[in-house]
């Protein structure tokens, strides 16, 4: 075996070592949590190649709103979609789009982008 050869396949083994991690290994997600102030808990997501924190935690009983802060401008990411909800907003009519969660019941409610490409969750508990 040539040394080019050998530098190929290690390269090879490498590459496909990578793409197993990116798609099936274990990826630490960021959660955030709505602080509750005046009878009320409202909470940022960052939409930038993806939503960051993309898992916020309500408190359940407490009216929650989720803004939305628009700093990409990627067609993909110009719209979040809470199907459960019926909510399809357009993020960029404006810097940042706030949705009300209804917080009555404990659940988990489901984002994407327009494409469903980009995923979050609104977990109340």
């Amino acid at each position: 075996m040539e040394i080019s050869q050998i530098i190929t396949l290690i390269v090879a083994i490498l590459l496909i070592g990578f793409i197993l991690w990116w798609f099936f290994g274990k990826h630490q997600e960021a959660v955030g949590t709505a602080a509750v102030e005046q009878g009320s808990q409202e909470t940022n997501i960052v939409v930038k190649g993806g939503y960051s924190p993309s898992t916020i935690v309500l408190k359940q009983g407490v009216p929650g709103k989720v803004n939305f802060d628009m700093k990409d401008s990627t067609a993909c990411l110009s719209h979040v979609v809470f199907e459960q909800l019926g909510v399809d907003k357009d993020l960029t009519k404006q810097k940042v789009t706030t949705i009300d969660i209804p917080t009555d019941k404990k659940g988990t409610y489901n984002f994407v982008c327009g494409m469903g490409m980009f995923h979050g969750k609104v977990v109340v508990k």
